[in-house]
């Protein structure tokens, strides 16, 4: 851990013991994604070579601003045409990389206005040890990023979008729930891929919009039993909520980054992604 995070943790003690526990809970997934992606780099896996099913085009755009700094991300849509039908999609903890910004293109090629955002400032990692800094960095602000992923949201609402999912993998799994909770009613939609659990009532309770969550059986990062407590949140606070876990899979089994790839699970998921798009964004 580094200092700064040992700092947060420290000040998080004497704040209050819901306090302590998010940012144990914090340190421990950061130190379990580390471990997860210690022997890899952020190289193009088969899910971020796989074509778009139709013609599609990418833009660098500025979608807000925090702390008096603008925000960029990576918008991508059908070339016919931006659709009413958007996902903001957030990015792994290698950052808003070509590989994130592919699948991107590939969620466009469904039909989709896709917008890739930033959580790292602009920011990518091309080891694990780069990445776990910028990971720590990125939850060290929780409230930063929601306005940032809540910018995404009215972006797409206020250029078109009539309806407005999010998914991401890893880092982005726990960010695409959030982009859930921070977007509220503007949400319609929420896929996480193997991103931590959020459990807190309180929190989950913010929540307006569907969730499919994707996980792997042997993914030693992300705990199932720590899963199967934001799915009883997620339905106790009424909103539907359907978990599938690859019994084989590892962590990372879709990431467009990463050697952890598993071409069966990966298939699947999509399938049931743009399945669930299809019928929750009108």
């Amino acid at each position: 851990m580094t200092r700064r995070s040992t700092l947060l943790l420290a000040s998080a003690l004497f704040a209050s013991p819901l306090a302590a526990q998010q940012a144990n809970t914090q340190a421990d997934y950061a130190a379990a994604m580390h471990r997860e992606h210690m022997n890899e780099t952020p190289t193009a896996s088969p899910a971020a070579k796989i074509a778009p099913r139709m013609a599609v085009r990418g833009e660098t755009v500025v979608y807000g601003t925090e702390g008096g700094k603008s925000i960029s991300g990576y918008l991508a849509k059908p070339s016919s045409g931006a659709s009413k039908k958007a996902i903001v999609m957030v990015h792994e903890w290698w950052g808003l990389n070509d590989n994130i910004k592919a699948m991107a293109d590939r969620y466009a090629g469904e039909g989709y206005t896709v917008l890739a955002v930033d959580l790292f400032g602009g920011s990518v990692a091309t080891t694990p040890d780069a990445a776990m800094k910028l990971y720590q960095a990125g939850m060290s602000n929780i409230a930063a990023g929601e306005r940032n992923v809540a910018s995404a949201v009215a972006y797409l609402r206020k250029n078109g979008a009539t309806s407005v999912g999010s998914v991401g993998y890893c880092f982005g799994g726990h960010w695409s729930l959030r982009t859930g909770l921070a977007g509220g009613a503007g949400v319609n939609a929420v896929v996480i891929y193997y991103g931590a659990p959020i459990t807190n009532a309180q929190d989950i309770a913010r929540l307006k919009a569907p969730v499919l969550g994707l996980f792997g059986g042997k993914d030693t990062g992300i705990p199932l039993d720590s899963v199967r407590a934001m799915e009883a949140q997620i339905k106790k606070a009424g909103k539907p909520v359907t978990i599938n876990v690859y019994e084989n899979a590892n962590h990372a089994f879709a990431n467009p980054s990463g050697q952890a790839y598993d071409k069966t699970a990966a298939e699947d998921a999509f399938a049931k992604t743009t399945a669930f798009f299809k019928a929750n964004l009108k």
